[in-house]
Order: C-alpha cells, then structure tokens, then sequence
C-alpha cells in the first residue's frame, strides 16, 4: 500500500511541476512562440532605447528626437511597417530594458563591446568612432597622450566604452548618467577631464558650440557601432538587409551628410 501511496505522490508532483515550470524548453508559459518581427508588427510600433546624444539622437526645436540614428530608425520602422517610438533609458542598464521589453532595440551610437555582442543580436557594424579625451582648452596642450592623464580625475558614462576605456587605464573617475552630462562635469570643474565618444566630442565641444571653452586632445582606442536586439531576434537580420539597400541607394549617405557623420559611415 505504501509503494502505491508513494508512486501516486510522484506522480503527481511531476505534473505539478509540469504545470508550473512550462515544457522545459527555456521559454516560461507566458512567452510567444512568434518572431521577435512578429511581435513588433503586432503591436505597431519598434520601441528604440536611446540617450540624449549628439549627432546621433538628440532633441530638435520642436522637442522631438532627431539626429543620424533616430532617423535610420525611424526609416527602418517605417520599412517595417510600424512607427518608431523613442525611450530615453539609464545606458547602464540597457541590456537589462531590452531582455525585460520596455525596450525592442538598443540604438544610440552604441560601441560594439564583448559585453555588448555577449548580450545582444546586433547588427552589422555601420559606423566607426573612437573615445576621446575631453579638457578645458586652455590646458589641452598638457594632455596629448595616455601617459599625461593619470593626476587627472574624468566623468564618463556608466556603462558605455568610456567607462571602460578609463577603467583599462586604472584612471580615476565618476560615473554619470549620460555622455552630455560628463561634459557639464569637466564645465563646471567637478571633474577634470571626461572621456566621450569622437562623434559626440565633434558635434559638442569647441568653437560654435555650447562648450567653445572645451577641446578633445588624444584618443584612447578605434571601435565601431552597432544596433542591438534581444539575443537571437530575427529584426537583427532586417536591419543588415536595409542598411545594405540604404547604402545602396544613398539615402544613409544622404542622412549621415544632413547630421555631419558621412566620414565615419562603414561601407555596407
């Protein structure tokens, strides 16, 4: 009786399991079986996580988002059949926005890291860029290369390449929530120097801009940026067939010429 008693309760605790725990498969039972395109076209819109970076996403006169890559994305959005809906996110935590949907793709001049292409489905590379020292000009001319940086103290942005590129150098710094918010840093002298992306660094510091009393002097490493989806999304594909038909007929050129980038666009 109780060998019967005892297959009965196994039994019954394998289909609890079953019934609680889903097939087995990695998915729970609150996951669709359909493409992570379906999903998008589903819900009519492709959510794009960004920060405020210019040229590559920032806001124009009449508050809404423009610059290199709002406008691919917007353009991309539209081949697909949706809208392009723009969310501001904490870069520290974008791998996490993006597993947890409140996100479809991470889309901001994002540096190809290990971390990044670990993380993420990400697109081919479309853009080159570098990080860059950033000092008030009128000390520039003492800090020309890696060696002149270690008395200095930067602000960078948590989570992007130059946090990283600082860390590799054992350099001291601060970790704020946005690239434009390292240049208010080393503006307002709360931190000596920041380490910021080439394209922003041009767009951003010197003469005819809003920071004319700062300069970028040496950069620190050569990368490339990429557009990242959920692991294993099949819009990852979509994005390389339409950067390769963009280039193809101008119109990336034409939109990297409007926001100044056409030199570091990488041939598709």
């Amino acid at each position: 009786m109780k060998k019967w008693i005892t297959v009965l309760l196994a039994s019954a605790m394998v289909f609890s399991l079953s019934a609680c725990g889903g097939s087995g498969d990695g998915k729970s039972s609150g996951d669709s079986d359909g493409s992570d395109m379906d999903y998008v076209k589903e819900k009519g819109t492709l959510v794009v996580g960004i920060t405020d970076f210019e040229p590559m996403d920032y806001k124009g006169d009449d508050d809404e988002w423009i610059g290199f890559d709002a406008d691919m994305a917007r353009a991309f959005a539209e081949s697909l059949g949706v809208e392009a809906e723009f969310v501001e996110i904490d870069w520290d935590n974008k791998i996490m926005e993006l597993d947890g949907k409140t996100i479809d793709c991470v889309w901001n001049g994002m540096t190809l890291t290990s971390e990044v292409t670990s993380s993420m489905e990400c697109s081919n590379a479309y853009c080159n860029n570098a990080q860059v020292v950033i000092v008030p000009s009128d000390v520039a001319d003492k800090y020309q290369d890696e060696d002149s940086l270690s008395e200095l103290t930067f602000a960078v942005e948590a989570g992007s390449a130059g946090e990283e590129a600082v860390e590799g150098l054992e350099l001291e710094f601060t970790s704020v929530k946005a690239q434009a918010d390292a240049l208010m840093e080393v503006s307002a002298g709360t931190s000596d120097a920041a380490v910021i992306d080439s394209l922003m660094a041009a767009a951003m510091v010197g003469e005819g801009t809003g920071y004319e009393d700062l300069t970028y002097t040496c950069g620190l490493n050569d990368e490339e940026y990429g557009v990242g989806f959920r692991k294993g999304s099949d819009l990852a594909k979509a994005l390389n067939d339409f950067f390769a038909s963009s280039y193809k007929d101008g119109s990336m050129m034409e939109c990297a010429e409007k926001y100044g980038v056409q030199a570091a666009i990488i041939e598709q």
